[in-house]
């Protein structure tokens, strides 16, 4: 006779394929499992609370629709994570018409000094997401969630050398943006 695993003890592969057939519980396991994970990294891309629970509530609508479509290639985290980054992308893009003004007064008050944040860390994390998109993308990845030059390359669907790159050009300009906030 058969053992079946409790969902706490199914791996992530038991888990979507479980889900893959219509199994509404395992794919509220595997959410559960990694719905850290991805608000974590909506956050990080965000930097607001409130986007990061949309962002977060994207990416569970969007992966009840597109787990059927993984097919096991690469890390299940690393296909959420690009799933995350789409969705975080897409959410601010369309908040970015309502929020132009206030993110440019943010972000110069922030250079000229008119507004000290209480954490330089997230003094930091403030000048990182004004970076261009890649670069963003980049450090988010390596420095936010800890992730090789190689995985994060697989997350952006570029290669290894241009994150890499895509780092250095964000320190100079983090560099020039963290001195022209006193932070440096």
């Amino acid at each position: 006779m058969a053992m079946m695993l409790d969902e706490s003890e199914a791996s992530d592969a038991e888990l979507i394929g479980r889900a893959k057939g219509g199994d509404r519980g395992a794919f509220g396991k595997l959410l559960e499992r990694h719905y850290d994970f991805v608000y974590r990294a909506a956050y990080r891309w965000c930097g607001k609370k409130a986007d990061a629970e949309d962002v977060a509530q994207e990416v569970c609508v969007r992966l009840g629709r597109a787990i059927r479509d993984y097919h096991g290639s690469g890390a299940f985290t690393t296909w959420l994570y690009t799933m995350t980054l789409n969705a975080a992308r897409d959410v601010m893009r369309k908040t970015a018409r309502e929020t132009v003004k206030i993110d440019a007064y943010g972000a110069y008050a922030l250079i000229s000094g008119e507004v000290e944040p209480e954490d330089p860390t997230e003094a930091l994390w403030a000048a990182v997401r004004m970076l261009p998109g890649k670069q963003r993308d980049a450090v988010l990845l390596v420095y936010g969630e800890g992730l090789s030059h190689a995985a994060a390359a697989e997350a952006m669907a570029i290669s290894e050398t241009t994150v890499s790159w895509h780092i250095h050009e964000a320190k100079k300009r983090l560099k020039t943006l963290m001195r022209s906030a006193g932070e440096v």
